[in-house]
């Protein structure tokens, strides 16, 4: 995706796997990354547990939901 709707809009960057947070134990945690546009003050990563399957369906959701927030009135 390289047109120019992408610029404002929030997208996942990456899902790779990753360690556990500290302290907490289990194995297949996935480290994903969104970001609004190319904007680098608007990165947000997190962690979650899953199939990278399922970690990456996850990101997804959530960076659409932000999107659809911020279409809906919210911070701009």
């Amino acid at each position: 995706m390289h047109d120019d709707s992408i610029k404002s809009k929030y997208h996942v960057i990456k899902v790779e796997k990753t360690t556990a947070p500290e302290g907490i134990l289990g194995k297949n945690w996935y480290l994903y990354v969104i970001q609004k546009g190319n904007l680098t003050n608007t990165i947000m990563d997190c962690k979650k547990t899953g199939t990278l399957e399922s970690v990456t369906k996850h990101a997804k959701e959530l960076a659409e939901t932000l999107n659809l927030r911020n279409v809906k009135g919210g911070r701009r």
